[in-house]
């Protein structure tokens, strides 16, 4: 029960640390935006692709955590 413990919290942290690199991206891209860099529709379609993106790392995270479950618990 310890390391599924432990294997839940480094999930977690893991996806703490995406959302993390998410609102980073996300700052500059509207920093880019207000300097005129790039239009609104690109700052849209790029606030989109990185919220996608880590909604496919979250998951890809949430089936390693599934997995490594299973795992502890067949010991």
């Amino acid at each position: 029960k310890e390391l599924m413990k432990q294997v839940k919290k480094f999930g977690e942290d893991a996806k703490v640390a995406v959302r993390n690199i998410r609102r980073d991206e996300n700052e500059d891209f509207k920093k880019q935006e207000k300097a005129n860099e790039i239009t609104e529709d690109e700052l849209k379609s790029s606030l989109d692709s990185v919220q996608k993106k880590v909604d496919k790392a979250v998951k890809d995270i949430d089936a390693i955590i599934e997995e490594k479950n299973k795992e502890v618990m067949a010991v």
